[in-house]
């Protein structure tokens, strides 16, 4: 089993960029772990919100292949706490497929498209947070999933 990660846009900061890399080499110990980063739509002041999340939907769904369970994480999503996470993420290799692929979309969500092609949605917080930083909390919790999976000590309860 695999993930993948497909986000909209670049890291912008240094160190959301350091943090991000430092918890995906920490994750190589565990699973193999894909970010794919799709660039921002050109001209997209030019275009409806709707025209832009159409344009976006595209782009993840291209990245995505047969047997992919797609979870999208979104702020009404169903929340979890870390050990729940781990049960969660457990459940997803036991069902097997090719690859688990969360994704953090555009500024203003996905497409119709892209939800119906959802399995769940998940959320990380009632707050909100902007989506460079999204990411790395994201590959964090994974990591704190894996340890806590392996009764490892990192996670604390």
């Amino acid at each position: 089993m695999k993930i993948k990660f497909i986000c909209i846009g670049k890291t912008g900061e240094n160190f959301l960029i350091s943090g991000e890399q430092e918890y995906l080499n920490r994750l190589k110990h565990y699973i193999s772990i894909e970010r794919i980063e799709i660039a921002d739509i050109k001209n997209s002041k030019n275009l409806s919100i709707d025209q832009l999340k159409e344009l976006e939907g595209k782009e993840i769904l291209s990245k995505l292949s047969s047997g992919d369970q797609l979870i999208l994480l979104d702020e009404n999503g169903k929340l979890f706490s870390s050990i729940e996470f781990s049960e969660f993420l457990q459940k997803k290799f036991n069902q097997g497929g090719k690859s688990i692929v969360f994704v953090v979309g555009g500024a203003f969500g996905f497409s119709s498209e892209v939800y119906s092609k959802a399995i769940s949605k998940i959320s990380l917080s009632k707050m909100t947070f902007s989506h460079q930083m999204i990411r790395m909390i994201f590959f964090e919790q994974i990591y704190r999933s894996m340890t806590i999976l392996k009764g490892e000590p990192y996670h604390h309860q």
